[in-house]
């Protein structure tokens, strides 16, 4: 039993030490952190800030039941379906676009100097928040749902593609080796050995930037883009508290609705 044993030990023993790494590896974590905490200054909390933070528990455990029915545009009903569908033609017109791009920046089908040029593309997307991208926007359509829809549309792209990229690098490709010895058509090949492997991944990728999307929706109502963001928005501003608590109260259980439903599709998904 020693003989199985020592040589363990001289493993176990001879093994790097790198507990200068790890140490280093600390130090520059605290460093960044004390230099981030250095560069936040708490000023107290605003001369209103308790009368607010009430304001908004008060309007949303007493919402305005009078507007949370209402049934016309100015009712939260309507406001709320406005942005469930900024979201979701966003999120199609949005997943729609990002198929070809996400083909044309994977490098295992295109050469890499062209995959580069639109990867390069999809990262200029990304890399402009949803504001900013309605704020421009809003000066081509005007202010409405047909702004928010664009923004939402184009914002997706940037995401969706990144995850359509990572499922098509990790095709199976030994899948379509086996297609094109039977003789299958380029279609062929497309339609069986491709689109069942992403499928899965492209719907998940779409359920979840539906989410992103909705909560999007809302805040680019607040720069005009449609949605019930610029409704709330409104009544913060004038303190109508019974009146936020209503938008709010509806927003919850829209999320509510939707993350039951993308829960089910998910599990149903990993079940296959």
């Amino acid at each position: 039993m020693q003989k199985a044993i020592n040589p363990i030990e001289e493993m176990y023993e001879s093994k790097p030490r790198r507990w200068w790494f790890y140490t280093l590896v600390i130090l520059i974590v605290a460093v960044i952190l004390g230099w981030s905490a250095n560069a936040i200054k708490f000023k107290g909390l605003a001369a209103k800030g308790s009368e607010v933070a009430y304001g908004i528990v008060f309007g949303i455990t007493h919402p305005d039941t009078s507007l949370l029915f209402n049934a016309t545009k100015d009712g939260v009903v309507y406001m709320l379906f406005e942005t469930v569908a900024i979201a979701v033609l966003g999120t199609l017109i949005g997943g729609l676009l990002a198929v070809p791009f996400s083909f044309l920046a994977s490098e295992n089908i295109m050469p890499k100097w062209a995959a580069f040029l639109f990867r390069a593309f999809i990262l200029l997307i990304r890399t402009i928040p949803s504001l900013v991208w309605a704020l421009v926007w809003i000066r081509v359509t005007g202010p409405g749902a047909f702004c928010g829809v664009v923004t939402q549309s184009v914002c997706s792209i940037g995401m969706i593609s990144k995850m359509y990229i990572n499922a098509i690098e990790d095709l199976d490709t030994r899948i379509l080796e086996s297609l094109d010895a039977a003789g299958c058509t380029r279609f062929q090949k497309i339609r069986y050995g491709i689109l069942p492997q992403l499928y899965a991944n492209f719907v998940s990728t779409l359920i979840y930037r539906f989410d992103i999307n909705i909560k999007d929706a809302t805040t680019l109502g607040i720069v005009g883009a449609g949605g019930i963001g610029a409704a709330l928005i409104q009544c913060i501003n004038s303190r109508r508290w019974s009146m936020v608590g209503a938008f709010l109260f509806g927003m919850i259980v829209l999320m509510l609705v939707i993350e039951l439903f993308s829960t089910k599709v998910r599990k149903r998904l990993a079940r296959g």
